[in-house]
This record gives C-alpha cells, structure tokens and sequence, in this order.
C-alpha cells in the first residue's frame, strides 16, 4: 500500500493512533507525496455537498495531524492548521500533544515560528449555547512556546485563551485551577491589566464558582508571595485609569477588593480623579476606599472637597446619597471649618437635583455648615437656591442671606410624537432565477414578509412554467438536501420538520423539483405525527396548515394560478379589490381552504361599498361566502380579557403543588363564524399554547385586524412576555401598527413587557404606547388596571415601568402617560401606616412630569393625604409636587 493511501484510510477511519504510527514511519519522499495529495483530497471533499463537509468536521483530527506532519513551511502548517473546517476537535490538548511530538524534529526556529504564526491565527469561537472556549490552536501554539522556551508575543488573544483554558481546566478538576505552577503565567499577569476582551472571560469564570475563581486564585498568590502583590495592585489601578465600562472593570474590582490594599497602598489622587466619569462598579470601590482614607486623616480638605463634588456630580442617586451622607459625617465637628468652602459648592450641586428629597437633604446640611461659610460659598449656595421650591428656599435665605428666585421657566414642551412606519413590501418575484436566488438566502431568523413573497411567487410561477422553476430550483436541490436523497434524517434527525415555517416552505420547494422525494419523506412524518402528535393550539397552526396544503397540492402534480391571502401591506393585511381580483383568476374554481381562510383574517375592517357590488359578482362558493361577508359588515369582533389570576402547577416528583399569578387572557368567539377561525379564536385560561416564541413574529400580519387576539396569544406563549425574546418584543411593536379592538390583551401585553429584566426588550412596550399614541388608541385605564394587578401580585417592579413610562413621556406620549397614571396611582399609593412599594417615588415623580406636559388638572383625594403627611421622605416629596402640579 502506498504512503497516500495509508494516510486516508487512517483519516477516514479515524483510527488516529494508527495514522501517528503511519506518519512517523514516512520517509522524506512519502512526506512529499501526501503533502501535495492532501489540498486536493480535502477540497474535492468539501465540494461535495454539506453531508461531507459534516465528515470532515469530523475527521479534523487526522487532517490535521497529517498536514503538520506532511508540509515543510511553518507557513503551510499554520494555514492548514487554521482552516474553519479543521479548527474544532474533540480533544484539543491531546490534538496538541500529537502535533507537537510529530513536529519535535523540526528545528527550534520552525517550531517557534509555527508558534507564532499560531498565536496570530487564534480567534475566538462560540458554540451552539454562545458561550466562547478555549479559541483554536491555543493549547498547541502555548505548548510550542513552553517547549521552545520563547515569550508570547502581544496578543489579546492568546491572554484571553489563557484565562479561557484556566477556567476550563477548573471546570474539569471541579475546583481549582492551580495557576502557580503554569509556565506562562509570570508572562501573562501583566498582562491580564491590558488586553481586550479578557475581562469578559474572567467574569464568566468567576460566575460559575466565586470562592476558587481566577482572580480569587491571583489574590491567593499574591498574598502568598508566588506574585508580587504590588504588581497586582499597581495592574488594577493602571486598569482603572485606562478606563471601561462597568464589565470591563468589574473583574479588577474585584481583584483589588481581595487584594485588601491598605490605605497607603491606594492611588488617592487617581481614584479621586476618576469619580466624575468611572463604571459605577469602580466609583464604589473607589468610594469605599477614600473614605477609609478619611479616616484614617490620609486625604486632605482639597481631596475631600473634589470627591464630594465629582459624587454629586454623578447621575446615580445613589453616588449623591453617598456624598450627602459623607459630608454629614466627615464635614463637621473640628473638621467643619476647613470643609465647609468644599462641602457647600457640593450641596449647591445637589439643589439642581430633580429629587426632592435629595434637595431637601442638601438643604438641611447647608444651613447645619452655614456658620462656617465664607463669603464665596454662601453666594454660591444663593445662586444656586433660586430653583428650589418655595420652602427650601426660605430656609436657605433664613441662614445665608436673601435669595432670589429663578424667574419661572416656560412651561415646558413636548416631544412630538413620531413614529417610524413599518418596512414596506418588496415587489413579488417575476421569474424562476429570482426565486432560486430567494430560496438560496437564509430563512432564519423567519421572516414572514419574506416567506409570503417566496410562497406567493412558487404556486404562481409553477402553474405558469413548472418545467422552468424545476430547472432554477435543481442546484438550489442539491445544495439543501442530501445526496442522495435519505428522507430519513428529516424525520428522525432533526425535530419539528414537519412544523416549522421555514422547513415546510424548503419542502414546498422540494415539492416542484423532486415531488417523488417529497411524497417519501411526507409519508415517513405523517407515520411519526401519528405516533408522536404535536401539541400547537396556537395561531401558528394556521401557518402550517396553509403551507402544507400548497405542499400536497404541489406534489399531486397540481397547480392553481396564485394564493389570495398574499399580503398587499406590511400590516399584512390583503386589499378588497385585490383579493377580488384574485378570486376572479380562478374562474370560479374553489381556492385552498386554509389560504381562503387566511385571506378573510387579512381583510380590513372598512370595505368601499361598490367592493361589496363587486364581489357579489362571484360565482364560487368561496366567492359567495365573501359576499356575504362583506355584505355584514366583515368578521364580528371576539370577546377579549385579560387579568392577573394564579394557576396551580404541579411542584415536583412529589405531588405538591404551587400557584403562580401570571396575566391570563379569554378568548371567547362570536356566533356564526367558520369553524377554522372559531377555533383560532378561542384561548380558555387552562391552556398553553405551546408555541414557540420565535413563531410570534407572524401572528401580527395572521390577523392585522384583530390585534386583541394577537396579543391574547402573545400571552399565553412561551417564554411568557416578560422574560420572552426578541421575537415577542418584535410582534408587540408590530402588533400595535395593525387595526381593530385595543383592549385587555394588548394592555396586558404592554404591562407583561414593562416588568422585563432586559431594558433593551422593555423598550418595545415603549414602542408600542407611542405608536398607539400617536394614533390615539392607548388602552390606558386597563393598562393602569393591569400595572396595579401585576404589582400587587408582585410579577411587576415599579422601576421597571418607570423607564418605559418615562421614555414614552421623553417621546411625546405624555397625555397617554398621564391617562394610566390617573388609573394606576390611587390603588399604589400607601394607606397610613403601610409602606410604600419601592419605586414609588420615581413613578410619582414620572407622574409629575407628565402631568406638566399635559396640562392635566385633577382632584385625587388619595394623592392629597400623602401629600399632606408630615415628613420628607422621596414618596411624600413626590407626591407633593405632583398635588402642586394637578391643582395648580
């Protein structure tokens, strides 16, 4: 046998420990042979279609043995070594293990290269839960560098790859990863302080086990003299000064936390300089740290003075408590005189703040430091005193002289409300070349605008020319399914094929070019439906429905001239006159039954009379039954609610069970439409849908004109909207550009996704109360109605929904705003004695700024006996200026 072919047996057996024995064994000449074979072997390999690429994957191991073994240049080697289909391998330190003993002989000066050329090579990859490894290629080129004793060169990458493979070989040792006995980690301590991207590994690392993390493995080394600590603490603060974002810091605060830096030990100037702009992360640390400083008599008035400042500065409330607290505490007694000039300029700061209890406080701490107040602070503490409210500013004028107020500010201006239409509709697919390029595109994520233009354009141009679209479609054919054909694998390989969109338009598709394979593997799914039934009793069963029927259609052998329900608009909602026409094609012949029916859902609710004229022209059944359709006005209205209710779920193996309060939706059909839609619009509060939640995004344009429904749906699909994804935020914006009832369900969903975690998805409720703003259809007492059930029920934090009421006030949708609030305060605000939700406070204080916008006047008696309590806590401060606001 000669040398080649013993090499690809080994490859394609996988017998690697053989092909080691087979390389060592090679001579110089056997070495060339492979090294000009093995290019072209893997090349005719990959063009033969996805099945094999997957077995290359597979084999990557003795491809690449072979290739570091075969090839001269250190060039060819890290190329070959480097190429996406052979990067990824079961074991990638033994795969280093083998690569390094095959290329032992080569001279230190090759190997060092490979080294490098590795190390610039290296990129950071993500498996299929999206969490980067250990990058490619790390463990051989770092054993290369070990091996021949050189220094890595500067390179993000490989820092990263060693934390990355530190905390993996923790993982595997279930505890700690011994880094002191790491050769290259004098190298890349300093390291750590100034690559990009490192941060992020050492954050997950430390999510996974806290107490034996990287940076907690540093500190124990540090403390234990294996690293110089100092180095350590100078590598964090040259960190901090470098700058970043909260991530990017939050691994070397921590580190310096364990680290334990005495006061002496901490850059007080440096520290005291970042305050203003630092992440909040560090600005806390570095606030722990300053005042230990403090007291410790280590920082000066001057130092004391701009920290307060730079705190008050800040846009966290929390940063100006602290400063608040700090002067009271560190700007009195024997130190009052001295800090006093520093603390006043501070407290002046805080009389802008648009707290008012914050402003009270300041207040309250100027007039205990007046007595110490020089000539210049006391005017500064004036002039800033003209914009506080009446009260606070007879107190300052009391202790520091008159004051003069601000001139009253005009009456402030709202945002306009603006709102970005939807994407229009791309124009239909003409020829059968367009529609293979269409199909050839990726179809995930779905895209329903898409998929209805694809389907639209196969059923039309395959009743046109259907030997063409077979002609367009072949290659298409071969390059998404195997070769040959194994129906097998769609039926037992890959789960849902018969129910997701995307895979029932490919089969479609396959329908037109191969309709023999298609009847093959429809039989196989419909002998698994039977033993194995989905359960879908959502709105998304109308998808499949209308997809399968063009299926079978098309693998009869059938055609018809094109779909009704194709949307004319990107609401997806079907013009009269068009579906008219379209139904006049047909020359009476009946259409697809789940198309029919789809096309009514799409029809708006105002039909032109003379439409109406026009249909009753029809001839087929379908056609009468228009008619009369449109002769009645169109679909009657379901009857939809929504509220917060609890649903027993079964606790555990153990038969126990416990209740959940989530927002449940009724459904409930109207008498005397068709069964298909009765069905789609009846949702009982005991049932799941069992959707999937990147599905939602086509139950928007299912039924434009009953957005209700939609989002009666939407809350009951999974994951439930306010821990849901991208998906259901994208239906809600989307939802809300349609027509019809905007009641209980929408509402609910608005509120489900004010009590997102994410800000990002908590912006689409944002989104959606402008839209409905703007059109005048925000449904506010029930949205103020639900807020209250789902924070009463405790599913909803205050300061969640006050970032998504205050981005609408920001937007314009201020009346609207106010509209809720009027519903939603009187049952949040505390009776006496009770204490008051947290968030409050910023809701009331979002309350007043819409209800200025507004110019809304209103008597709320429950508002009025918080306003009047005694006290000056952030809800009673609130609720004052608020109860100014609405009787002015």
């Amino acid at each position: 046998m000669n040398p080649w072919q013993e090499v690809v047996e080994c490859i394609e057996g996988r017998y690697d420990d053989d092909l080691m024995d087979v390389l060592a064994s090679l001579s110089e000449l056997g070495r060339q042979v492979v090294a000009a074979q093995l290019p072209r072997y893997l090349a005719d390999r990959l063009a033969q279609g996805w099945e094999s690429r997957w077995s290359v994957e597979a084999q990557a191991t003795g491809f690449r043995l072979a290739g570091a073994a075969c090839f001269t240049r250190p060039a060819q080697v890290a190329t070959w070594l480097s190429r996406r289909e052979l990067r990824q391998v079961p074991d990638p330190r033994l795969d280093a293990e083998r690569i390094r003993s095959l290329v032992r002989d080569r001279p230190q000066e090759w190997r060092t290269d490979l080294a490098l050329r590795l190390v610039r090579r290296l990129r950071r990859p993500a498996d299929r839960w999206g969490r980067p490894g250990v990058p490619p290629g790390w463990e051989l080129a770092a054993g290369l560098l070990v091996e021949t004793g050189s220094e890595p060169p500067e390179a993000d990458m490989f820092v990263e790859g060693w934390v990355r493979q530190a905390s993996a070989t923790r993982r595997q040792n279930g505890g700690r990863a011994a880094i002191g006995d790491d050769p290259l980690l004098d190298v890349m301590v300093p390291r750590l302080f100034r690559a990009a991207g490192v941060a992020a590994a050492l954050n997950r690392d430390r999510e996974w086990a806290p107490e034996t993390s990287l940076v907690s493995e540093l500190a124990a080394l540090g403390d234990s003299g294996r690293l110089k600590r100092q180095d350590l603490i100078d590598g964090c603060a040259a960190r901090f000064l470098a700058g970043g974002d909260a991530e990017e810091l939050r691994p070397f605060v921590t580190l310096w936390t364990e680290l334990r830096p005495s006061s002496a030990e901490v850059p007080l100037l440096d520290f005291v300089r970042l305050l203003p702009s630092a992440a909040s992360p560090f600005v806390q640390m570095a606030l722990d740290a300053l005042r230990r400083a403090d007291d410790e008599g280590l920082l000066g008035d001057e130092l004391f003075a701009e920290a307060v400042h730079a705190l008050a500065f800040r846009p966290e409330k929390k940063f100006v408590t602290a400063a608040l607290r700090w002067i009271a505490r560190s700007a009195a007694g024997d130190r009052a005189a001295g800090r006093a000039g520093g603390a006043l300029a501070a407290l002046a700061m805080v009389f802008g703040h648009e707290d008012a209890t914050l402003q009270g406080r300041a207040v309250r701490l100027a007039v205990a430091l007046a007595p110490h107040a020089d000539p210049l602070a006391a005017e500064e503490v004036r002039a800033a005193a003209g914009g506080l409210a009446p009260e606070l500013r007879e107190r300052i004028a009391a202790a520091f002289g008159e004051v003069t107020a601000e001139e009253p500010e005009d009456p402030p201006t709202a945002a306009a409300l603006i709102v970005a239409p939807l994407p229009g509709l791309l124009p239909p697919i003409t020829s059968a070349k367009e529609l293979a390029v269409e199909l050839d595109r990726p179809l995930w994520p779905e895209k329903p605008a898409a998929f209805e233009r694809i389907l639209a354009a196969l059923v039309e141009l395959t009743h046109r020319d259907r030997a063409a679209v077979v002609a367009a479609l072949t290659p298409w054919r071969r390059r998404a399914w195997t070769e040959p054909f194994d129906p097998h694998i769609y039926v037992y390989g890959i789960s849902g094929f018969d129910q997701a969109a995307r895979s029932l338009l490919s089969r479609a598709a396959l329908a037109v070019v191969s309709p023999e394979e298609s009847k093959a593997l429809t039989g196989l799914l419909a002998d698994y439906q039977r033993e194995h039934p989905p359960y879908d009793r959502s709105i998304q069963v109308l998808v499949q429905r209308r997809l399968r029927e063009v299926l079978s259609m098309l693998e009869a052998g059938r055609s018809m001239p094109l779909l009704l329900a194709t949307p004319t608009a990107a609401t997806g909602h079907v013009d009269p006159d068009i579906l008219i026409d379209r139904m006049e094609r047909l020359e009476g012949a009946e259409p697809l039954p789940a198309d029919f029916h789809q096309a009514l859902l799409r029809l708006p609710r105002t039909v032109d009379p003379a439409t109406v004229v026009r249909a009753e022209r029809l001839t087929s059944q379908a056609g009468r039954r228009l008619a009369a359709l449109l002769r009645d006005g169109g679909l009657p209205d379901p009857t939809v609610t929504s509220g917060v209710e609890g649903r027993r779920y079964s606790s555990g193996m153990y038969g126990g069970e416990m209740v959940i309060q989530r927002m449940r939706p009724r459904v409930t059909p109207p008498p005397g439409v068709p069964e298909e839609i009765r069905k789609l619009w009846t949702v009982e509060t005991d049932q799941v849908s069992g959707a999937y939640a990147h599905e939602t995004v086509w139950w928007p344009i299912i039924m434009p004109s009953h957005r209700d429904v939609v989002a009666a749906y939407l809350l009951e699909s999974g994951p439930w909207p306010a821990h849901g994804d991208d998906h259901q935020m994208q239906a809600l914006r989307m939802l809300v550009h349609g027509d019809g009832p905007v009641g209980a369900a929408v509402a609910g969903a608005i509120v489900c996704v004010m009590a997102h975690a994410r800000p990002a998805r908590r912006a689409a409720a944002t989104d959606a109360l402008v839209t409905l703003a703007a059109r005048d259809e925000v449904p506010a007492a029930e949205i103020g109605r639900l807020l209250v059930e789902m924070a009463v029920a405790d599913r909803l934090k205050l300061n969640r929904a006050v970032t998504v009421l205050d981005d609408a006030v920001r937007a314009g949708a201020h009346a609207s705003v106010w509209s809720i609030l009027a519903e939603a305060l009187p049952a949040l605000l505390p009776a006496a004695g009770e204490r008051p939700r947290a968030g409050l406070g910023d809701l009331l204080a979002v309350g007043a700024r819409a209800a200025a916008l507004a110019g809304a006047r209103a008597d709320v008696p429950e508002l009025a006996a918080i306003a009047t309590r005694r006290g000056g806590s952030r809800v009673v401060e609130e609720a004052r200026r608020l109860h100014l606001r609405l009787s002015a």
